[in-house]
Parts: C-alpha cells; sequence; structure tokens
C-alpha cells in the first residue's frame, strides 16, 4: 500500500513537471509568428499632400430679382386701359395703363385759357408803361414787368397749367424699369384711388441670392469672391456666381448675411430655393482624403503604413470641403495614409496595398 502511494506521487511530480516546460515553450513563441498567421488587410492609400485647398462654406436661401419696384397709380379714377398681364416683359417708360383722362383734359384746357386771360391783362397794363419799357433802364423795365405779372395772376396761371400737365400725364403709367410683371392687383374698368399700387416689376435678367453664413467664416469671404449656385429646381447644375455685398452686422443667431450676384438667370424666378457654395482657397495645406479620418473615442485617428504594417496616428482636423480635409498636426507631409477597411483597424495589423 505504502509502494502505491509513493508511485502516485511520483507520477503527479512528472505530470506537474511536464505541464510547466510546455507552458514554458509556450511562452517563448514570438508574438511575431502570430502575426504572421493573420490574414494582411487589403487597403487602398493615399499621400498627405501640402497643397492649396479649397474650403467649402455652404449655405442656402432664396432667389431675388436685382432690382423690384413697385408701379404706383398717383391719381384717381377709372382704369381704362390695361394692356398687360402677369410674366409680362416690359421695358422702361412703356405704358403699362391708363386712366379715364376726360377730366384731366378739361383742367388742362381751363388752365391755358387762364393764362391766355392773364398775359392778355399784362399787355393791356403794359401799355400804361410804354415810356418806362421804351427807356434804356433795363433793370427798371425788368421790375416792371414782374410788377405787372404778378398783378395779373400771369405766373399763377403758369403754375396752375404745369400742375394741369403734370395730372394729365399721371393717368398714364409707366414702367418705372425694365422687367417682369409680378403681382398685379387690377383688371380694366376698375375705380382706383390715387397711391394705388398696380403691381410689381422685377429685374429678372440679373437674378441674387441671399444667404446666411457662420460668423466664423465670414473672414473666409470677399467682394467678388467666387460661387456655386444650385437651384432646388434643377440641384444638378452649378451656375456661377460673385460675392457682391457682405452685410457688415451680426444677427442674434451667429450669422451674417451674403449677397450673391448670379451671372445667368435662365429658367429661373425671384423667390425659388437655391444653396450657395462659396469656395476660399486656403494655401499651404497639409491635406488627406476624408475617408482617411477615423474617429476613436471622439478623437480624430489616421493610419499610416510603415513596413507593411498599420500605424495609429491620433491628428487634429481643421476645415474640410467633403472630399478632403486639413491636417493641423499629426503626421508629416508625404505620409502614406490608409483611406479604406480602417474603422477596425488596430495599431500595427498587416495590411496590403491594393490598387485595383
Amino acid at each position: 500500500m505504502k509502494n502505491l502511494h509513493y508511485c502516485a506521487l511520483i507520477f503527479l511530480m512528472g505530470f506537474s513537471f511536464s505541464c510547466q516546460e510546455d507552458a514554458e515553450k509556450q511562452e517563448e513563441i514570438p508574438a511575431e509568428s502570430f502575426r504572421n498567421e493573420v490574414a494582411a488587410t487589403e487597403v487602398r492609400v493615399a499621400t498627405a499632400e501640402t497643397k492649396s485647398f479649397d474650403y467649402l462654406i455652404n449655405a442656402t436661401g432664396k432667389l431675388e430679382a436685382s432690382a423690384q419696384v413697385k408701379a404706383v397709380i398717383e391719381q384717381a379714377g377709372y382704369l381704362i386701359e390695361l394692356p398687360i398681364r402677369e410674366g409680362q416683359t416690359v421695358s422702361k417708360g412703356q405704358v403699362i395703363a391708363r386712366l379715364n383722362a376726360d377730366e384731366a383734359e378739361i383742367r388742362l384746357e381751363k388752365a391755358k385759357i387762364a393764362l391766355r386771360n392773364a398775359q392778355a391783362a399784362f399787355e393791356n397794363d403794359k401799355l400804361g408803361f410804354s415810356r418806362d419799357f421804351e427807356s434804356g433802364d433795363e433793370e427798371r423795365k425788368k421790375f416792371l414787368e414782374e410788377q405787372l405779372k404778378a398783378k395779373n395772376g400771369v405766373f399763377l396761371a403758369e403754375i396752375e397749367l404745369k400742375e394741369a400737365e403734370f395730372n394729365l400725364e399721371r393717368t398714364e403709367v409707366k414702367a418705372p424699369i425694365a422687367g417682369k410683371i409680378a403681382d398685379l392687383k387690377f383688371k380694366e374698368g376698375s375705380l382706383i384711388s390715387s397711391n394705388a399700387e398696380l403691381c410689381e416689376i422685377l429685374s429678372t435678367n440679373s437674378l441674387e441670392l441671399r444667404v446666411k453664413v457662420l460668423e466664423s467664416d465670414i473672414g473666409l469671404i470677399s467682394i467678388n469672391q467666387k460661387a456655386e449656385v444650385y437651384p432646388v429646381s434643377n440641384a444638378q447644375a452649378a451656375l456661377e456666381g460673385r460675392v457682391l455685398g457682405i452685410n457688415p452686422k451680426v444677427d442674434e443667431g451667429g450669422l451674417v448675411e451674403v449677397l450673391i450676384r448670379l451671372t445667368s438667370s435662365a429658367n429661373l424666378l425671384p423667390g425659388m430655393n437655391a444653396r450657395a457654395i462659396i469656395r476660399a482657397p486656403q494655401s499651404n495645406s497639409l491635406v488627406v482624403p476624408k475617408d482617411a479620418v477615423v474617429y476613436r473615442s471622439g478623437r480624430a485617428v489616421v493610419f499610416t503604413i510603415e513596413d507593411n504594417e498599420s500605424r495609429w496616428n491620433y491628428v487634429e482636423v481643421g476645415k474640410d470641403n467633403g472630399q478632403e480635409i486639413e491636417i493641423l498636426e499629426g503626421i508629416p507631409s508625404g505620409s502614406t495614409v490608409i483611406t479604406t477597411n480602417n474603422l477596425q483597424l488596430a495599431h500595427q495589423a498587416p495590411v496590403q496595398i491594393v490598387t485595383e
């Protein structure tokens, strides 16, 4: 029995020594052999370049006419002629409405008669001062003439004639600018009060887009800077524009109003929604494709390649334009950066570059 216990003890000691030896052998296996057994991740790459970089400022707004003027009927009366319709193009000075002018014409005739009567009375009184007018004293002659005209109402009659002519002219409404008719408010036969708005005239040959941008971006915008405008009606077609004005005031939301003039207005109407992209070139920026930047625990990371292995680099990013992103620090210019299969990539993982 004692011999049996002794044999069991020897067996257990031998088994323990064997396990310890196997563990030591496993610890001696280099980690490099495990990496060699892991299949390399196929990745595409790009080069971090220092170059000029177009930062894109996006904003939305509504198109409006460069000139928008209300046509007003200044005199009361019946609208007897309205030769326009909404959407019609008119030229500056074109007659767009006529009122009944009978009363204005009668007043004009009365004013003409009153002026003739006043002038006749003046000439009659002038005969009584013939010696003064025949003398060579020009100052005396001018003084007497003004006195006699004032006495006989010549000056007042002249003013009343001008007023009557002006009132007759106001029975015709003329377009103050060239453009298209909008918001026509009356029809022929309507009785119009004085100073009533007839319609609006929009200068649609030249359209503008009023947008608001962040105050942090306003320092990157200047007058005549290039912009691309994408109307909602045709979001794929870019129209060229230029910055026309910048409001020197920041609103309560931290936005600044910018006015963009379009170089073409084909098939567009005031009031249409549109998106603008203002290009702000940045020189000597270190740039990588946007896909090269991933985020881990809220921090930006770019993977580079060294010796066919990935390298984890924390970076500080700047502006981006939707395709490229600016790197302020973290990697040097000329680095080979990974742009695909980098979302779950680990540090020092084996990688294989593919070009197809």
